[in-house]
């Protein structure tokens, strides 16, 4: 299974760099000199094009600007403008997470329940929109509800039940 962690943007300069829209909470750990990242010509294919190696990256003006293993002309890089960068599941781990802290792909999917047993719905997408992630709960015959990632509303992620329990605040239903 592969997560996208960034799309190639545009070339910068002529030694091969690329300009990458990063869509990881790790960019650092997924871009550093070694990494190994999966490029697809289309985020929805499920097969790979190619594997490149992280030679150098860093940070420039909101974008992460990256070179390549081997690569050091503009004209190597050229075919790579517009494609999705992804990683492996084998290269994800555990220890990048703190405690109460998950994968983006770990929460969606998860049943949304109050403490009381109640089933809201479903997780569908995670929205970060600024000091915190906002969950989107599919609910059967209703609105998506907008569930705020914090202490009061979210009490425990329990993966192994595949669900997550919450306490509604008042004016979130």
């Amino acid at each position: 299974m592969y997560y996208k962690v960034g799309t190639i943007v545009n070339t910068h300069g002529i030694r091969g760099e690329l300009k990458v829209v990063t869509t990881t909470d790790f960019p650092d750990q997924r871009f550093k000199k070694g990494s190994q990242l999966a490029v697809f010509k289309k985020e929805s294919d499920q097969k790979p094009k190619q594997t490149i190696t992280i030679a150098s990256s860093r940070q420039h003006k909101g974008f992460m600007l990256i070179t390549l293993e081997g690569v050091a002309d503009i004209n190597e890089v050229l075919p790579l403008k517009g494609t999705t960068l992804k990683v492996s599941d084998d290269n994800l781990s555990d220890s990048d997470l703190d405690d109460g802290q998950y994968y983006y792909h770990q929460i969606i999917g998860l049943a949304v329940v109050t403490e009381d047993g109640e089933h809201l719905g479903e997780i569908k997408e995670i929205l970060a929109p600024g000091a915190n992630d906002v969950w989107v709960v599919a609910r059967p015959e209703k609105d998506d509800l907008l569930l705020p990632v914090i202490d009061q509303v979210v009490k425990r992620v329990e993966l192994d039940k595949n669900q997550v329990v919450v306490e509604l605040m008042e004016g979130l239903e």
